[in-house]
């Protein structure tokens, strides 16, 4: 399956896309909500992940009002192990070829503008992207694809030439909503057939979506 138009934007989703974050955001929600009752299954915690914390907490929570004290526990665990993120194996030498090629970066993620912020910084990604939008800079979240469109919008690119590159549902979800080609990074996990055939592209690891990007701008 081929695209049937150039490639001159990439948008990419930030963690489990570009960064190796995801074992600390599903350690710091486990133990943001140990306190609250029964603990939720992995796989459930990580189906709700999308947008900002205080949207999908309170679905893991027996009492909704307990949301504020999880929250704080949930930041203070990231805060204290932030260091753990790093990313993955040969972001940046694929985001210099693609700065090389001439094409548009961006990154449309869930995660909060300080945090992300905060990462890009500290391992030399902020210089990389012309435009980041966060889950608190709009009001709608994944899989509502308005922060997709936005993107598009500032960096001048019809979506037919855009590529996004996710690892959630919702990536996915907005990504066809936007009618924008996009890849699934699906790791270890199984995709639903209703995820799978939204899906431009499903590859098992964020290596094996750096590559298919590189060569859907030309370069081996």
């Amino acid at each position: 399956m081929s695209r049937t138009a150039p490639t001159e934007a990439v948008v990419f989703d930030l963690d489990g896309t570009l960064v190796d974050s995801l074992p600390l955001v599903l350690q710091a929600i486990t133990h943001a909500i140990e306190p609250f009752g029964p603990l939720r299954p992995t796989m459930e915690i990580f189906a709700r992940l999308g947008g900002p914390p205080e949207r999908f907490m309170p679905g893991l929570l027996n009492d909704p009002r307990d949301t504020p004290e999880a929250l704080a526990r949930m930041e203070k665990f990231h805060d204290e192990n932030h260091h753990l993120i790093l990313p993955f194996t040969g972001v940046h030498g694929m985001l210099e070829k693609l700065c090389h090629r001439d094409v548009s970066l961006a990154i449309w993620t869930g995660r909060d503008r300080e945090t992300t912020d905060v990462l890009l910084e500290h391992h030399g990604l902020t210089t990389y992207f012309d435009t980041v939008v966060c889950g608190d800079d709009l009001l709608t979240h994944k899989p509502d694809a308005e922060g997709l469109r936005e993107i598009l919008r500032r960096v001048s690119v019809m979506a037919p030439r855009a590529l996004f590159v996710g690892d959630a549902d919702v990536d996915v979800l907005g990504g066809f909503a936007c009618q924008v080609d996009t890849v699934l990074i699906r790791h270890t996990r199984e995709i639903e057939s209703d995820i799978l055939a939204k899906s431009w592209r499903l590859v098992t690891t964020p290596a094996e979506a750096y590559k298919l990007v590189l060569g859907c701008v030309g370069v081996e």
